[in-house]
């Protein structure tokens, strides 16, 4: 993979960081975030703005771009696809190893006396600019918002933002009515005596209404905010989208409602002057809700004394506990994604050893299958189809130069996931289809211990889940081996993959308690540079835990697997396994071979049902 040539890019950049037209005042810095005006993790093509500078393409990471500098900061995830990505104008910053200056003492160390650093107010989070202002502002330096995006300036041929048509879902697959989600919302505001919610993200504004779109990849969202009162409701969005009679009916556009449910529409761009206008309109003690991870443009946009801002918004922490409808639709999802994904390992095992096979055709094989599975919409995120050396790039994503051929002399491993109507799938498999060495087996089993540990692990209500990252991490560090990323996430209904406000990682003490209806994956790992890598990922439920004893009668948690694929067992060592993980081990294919079988038989696929026989016959110890 050559990296981008971006000589000539700075150097137009450095210049309008100059220019009058677009800058009060000459800035000496211009920092490019990641993401979207709604802080979003995957974004649409537009609004790739740190790729088009630095060539750099993963999901996360900032660059800053100073008259002599240009430096980027990316977490252990991307180290490898960063320094491949990159020209060398570029200097790699590794988060989280201890050497490495975080962005306000690099900007501290690196800029003359007084310096003004300037960043789009709309694509920087509210609490990130109020952490860098204190920061600059205590060295002597500025941070100011620069109206006009400069990377767009240079940026001749950027895409235009979709705006694509809008899906509609109905009780069956949401449970609850967009009417009574906005019922539940101004309950929880008036607890709080709050009269205006501003809703910001993508995925809260298409949950709220109960509509999905696809004007971002992977993520069936759309561009919206949506502002709620007590007794009005706007909706910012773009397009004809909303001329669709199948919409017009779902937000009941043109019936005759109690006025605290008509939606008012309104253009997308207008969101900045209307909240301007909410916030002017306010009586003291009347205050506005917003993330405090909304911009610092619409932040901004009401008065200090009428904001209430926190971590997380009710939307936020609803949508992650799923209701009895979504939970069946995510039950649904992953017995279909578990066909698919026999149906491609058993293709696998005839096929990989002829050497016709290549990471890329195994991904396009995945969709393929996945492809075939009722209300089928789209992946829900790059296919990480990798072998050997490539399995060791934590977030690869096979392309023409870096495409390698399976074979039957190493690791390959596969993450991946889809998009259907009735729920979002996440899934990692790693396998071997030849004889795997007694190291890779043994790195392996240490994986599997961490992933049984979290799966299995009973704690009490109220436990946060980064509290169980380090069950995943046990088995590793007892062998002095780790890994570089989280061990899970949040997983949305039918919605983006990777969500709030639980998950399980060392990185964050901000997540929300984890409660009974969350969904999050556990996906333990362990990577050797240039050689392989190993993760096994579930995505699993949270519910209720049986115990002998009740402390403080607070009650108990555990997890069940939503995913119900097989785990290679041949990559096995049974010898490092306790006699209670040996028997998880069992009961987690005899639940595989139930479930999955029944619904293979149904579908007629029997050649991938002798598959799932095969691959889950009972461990046995050898004596």
């Amino acid at each position: 993979m050559s990296p981008k040539i971006t000589t000539e890019l700075l150097k137009q950049l450095r210049q309008v960081m100059k220019s009058p037209k677009y800058v009060q005042e000459p800035i000496q810095a211009y920092i490019v975030p990641s993401g979207d005006a709604h802080q979003s993790e995957y974004i649409a093509p537009c609004d790739c703005r740190r790729a088009f500078i630095s060539g750099f393409d993963g999901s996360a990471g900032t660059a800053i771009v100073t008259e002599q500098h240009a430096a980027m900061w990316t977490d252990g995830r991307y180290f490898l696809q960063a320094a491949h990505q990159m020209d060398n104008n570029w200097t790699l910053m590794k988060m989280g190893l201890k050497d490495t200056p975080t962005q306000e003492d690099w900007l501290v160390s690196v800029l003359p006396e007084g310096s003004k650093v300037g960043v789009d107010p709309f694509i920087i989070p509210a609490d990130q600019w109020k952490r860098m202002s204190k920061a600059l502002r205590s060295a002597g330096h500025d941070l100011v918002p620069v109206k006009e995006n400069l990377i767009d300036t240079i940026w001749t041929d950027c895409p235009q933002r979709p705006c694509k048509p809008l899906i509609t879902l109905n009780l069956s697959y949401t449970g609850v009515s967009w009417r009574d989600k906005i019922v539940a919302l101004r309950s929880k505001m008036a607890e709080r005596k709050v009269l205006w919610f501003v809703v910001t993200a993508l995925d809260e504004v298409a949950w709220l209404f109960n509509l999905r779109g696809s004007d971002v990849e992977y993520n069936p969202v759309f561009f919206a905010y949506a502002v709620i009162g007590m007794n009005t409701i706007r909706l910012f969005i773009d397009g004809d989208r909303m001329m669709d009679p199948a919409v017009r009916e779902h937000l009941q556009l043109d019936s005759t409602l109690e006025p605290e449910f008509k939606i008012q529409v309104m253009p997308y761009g207008s969101i900045l002057s209307e909240l301007q206008a909410v916030g002017a309109g306010l009586s003291p003690k009347e205050k506005v809700w917003l993330s405090d991870k909304a911009s610092y443009a619409l932040t901004e946009a009401v008065p200090k004394a009428y904001r209430y801002l926190t971590p997380y918004t009710p939307i936020c922490i609803a949508k992650a506990v799923k209701n009895a409808s979504e939970t069946e639709g995510m039950r649904r999802a992953h017995i279909k994604d578990a066909v698919a994904l026999c149906e491609l390992f058993n293709w696998l095992e005839k096929e990989v050893p002829k050497g016709t096979v290549t990471e890329i055709i195994a991904a396009d094989k995945a969709e393929e299958f996945r492809s075939q599975q009722k209300d089928f919409v789209e992946l829900s995120f790059a296919t990480i189809s990798s072998t050997g050396p490539n399995g060791a790039i934590i977030h690869y994503k096979p392309v023409p130069e870096t495409n390698r051929t399976l074979s039957v002399n190493e690791i390959y491993l596969l993450d991946s996931g889809a998009q259907y109507k009735d729920g979002t799938t996440d899934v990692t498999r790693t396998v071997h289809f030849g004889t795997p060495s007694a190291y890779e087996k043994e790195c392996f089993t240490y994986v599997l211990k961490g992933h049984i540990a979290v799966s299995a692990a009973i704690f009490p209500n109220g436990t946060k889940g980064h509290l169980l990252d380090s069950f995943a991490r046990s088995a590793l560090w007892d062998c002095g081996l780790d890994y570089l990323h989280g061990t899970g996430h949040g997983v949305g209904s039918f919605l983006n993959v990777h969500e709030g406000p639980c998950g399980i990682s060392y990185k964050t003490f901000a997540d929300e308690p984890l409660e009974a209806g969350m969904i999050v994956s556990d996906e333990p790992g362990y990577y050797e540079d240039g050689s392989f890598g190993i993760r096994i990922e579930n995505v699993v439920l949270v519910i209720p835990a049986e115990t002998k004893y009740n402390f403080k009668n607070r009650g108990s948690l555990t997890f069940e697997p939503l995913t119900l694929v097989p785990i290679q067992t041949k990559m096995i060592d049974v010898s490092l396994l306790t006699q209670k993980e040996f028997d998880w081990v069992n009961d987690y294919h005899q639940k595989c071979r139930e479930v999955i079988g029944a619904e293979l038989e149904r579908q007629g696929r029997h050649e991938a049902l002798r598959w799932l026989i095969q691959e889950t016959e009972p461990l046995v110890r050898v004596q």
